[in-house]
């Protein structure tokens, strides 16, 4: 199995090298203001995988957040009352049984 795990990411770089030597052509990326840049596609490809990818960890960040502090919260509620109610071993009282016939 694990042979056939880096045979796939071999083939899968490989497949992308080719996919970057195929594209080294120059393009024209327009902007605003009648600005422009030249690059290889590929440099394009990347930046903007690049950006999309930290935009999206950025998007996740606050949720993560929000999780980890409900999560701590929830543990430290379910230990406080574990401390406070735990039951002694021994009791104070012992209430005496009630016969059997004195149940109404």
């Amino acid at each position: 199995m694990r042979y056939l795990a880096w045979f796939v990411k071999i083939a899968v770089f490989l497949l992308l090298f080719a996919f970057t030597l195929k594209n080294t052509a120059p393009v024209h990326l327009y902007g605003l203001l009648d600005s422009h840049w030249e690059a290889p596609l590929i440099v394009y490809l990347l930046v903007f995988f690049t950006a999309g990818v930290l935009l999206g960890m950025l998007a996740m960040l606050l949720p993560l957040l929000r999780t980890r502090r409900d999560l701590a919260q929830a543990r430290k509620q379910i230990k406080q009352p574990q401390a406070a109610s735990t039951p002694s071993l021994t009791p104070d009282r012992v209430e005496p049984a009630q016969p059997l016939d004195a149940v109404v």
